[in-house]
């Protein structure tokens, strides 16, 4: 069955959409869009480093990430405003990352599928990558559910109950980079962020609690992957954008509802 490439893309888009549900409902809540996209932009810095020193691509795109994440950290508070220094950050990383791709002799590269995505072209050792990604960002999530919802809602609740926000915000980095790196084959560098945010956004019309906004997102992001590449299939499209497409457009769908539930968040 694993033989067929659109088998194998759709197992990969949905092991995608259920990395990046639980994460991106924290992204929502947090208001973290610009971060989880200066973690994406940071990706192509991290895929030319790994094809540079020859090693893997998931493990050069994780570090590259978590560094960018620690970076944020560091600078954070210093007289410049989170979102001016996330998109300082976001953008030069990418054009470092263009810059060193070009300077990779000897080395065929499609820049193309790392921007955008080549999920038809996904193998079966890309699918153990990313499932294995995912089973990680899920479990992580779920080990640590109530103490980032805590750290969420209330720093000051946090620290009453005896839980750290800066760890909470540590795991969700860590969870960001694993998420970051796992779909950059499916939907690319820059449409990272739009997957982490769109299913989550769209859930968030209808779910009553935390858990369920994490669910239907997963549900969304699933639906997204299924529909899109049967779309691109048909109308000869980009996987990858389509995909994200498919996403925009249920979520401008539940929002023609005007009902929102309560996430609780």
């Amino acid at each position: 069955m694993l033989d067929d490439f659109m088998t194998r893309a759709t197992l990969a888009g949905i092991g995608v959409a259920f990395a990046a549900a639980p994460l991106g409902c924290f992204v929502v809540w947090r208001r973290m869009a610009y971060f989880g996209d200066a973690t994406a932009h940071a990706a192509i810095l991290g895929v030319a480093l790994s094809l540079a020193l020859q090693m893997s691509i998931f493990l050069g795109t994780v570090v590259v990430a978590l560094m960018m994440a620690f970076a944020v950290t560091l600078l954070a508070g210093r007289g410049y405003a989170m979102d001016t220094l996330l998109g300082v950050l976001a953008h030069s990383a990418l054009a470092f990352g263009l810059v060193a791709v070009s300077f990779l002799s000897g080395i065929r590269i499609d820049l193309m599928a790392y921007l955008f995505g080549d999920i038809l072209a996904v193998s079966h050792s890309d699918l153990l990558v990313i499932w294995g990604g995912a089973a990680l960002v899920v479990a992580l999530i779920a080990w640590r559910w109530s103490p980032l919802l805590t750290a969420t809602l209330n720093e000051e609740l946090a620290y009453a109950s005896g839980i750290d926000p800066k760890r909470e915000q540590l795991i969700l980095t860590l969870a960001l980079a694993i998420t970051v790196a796992v779909a950059i084959k499916v939907v690319g560098v820059l449409l990272i962020a739009a997957m982490l945010i769109i299913p989550a956004a769209a859930a968030r019309n209808f779910a009553r609690t935390p858990e369920a906004m994490a669910l239907i997102a997963a549900a969304i992001g699933g639906v997204s992957a299924i529909a899109g590449l049967r779309a691109a299939y048909l109308l000869d499209t980009p996987a990858g954008p389509t995909i994200v497409c498919v996403a925009a457009v249920i979520f401008a769908a539940f929002s023609a509802f005007g009902w929102r539930g309560r996430s609780g968040v």
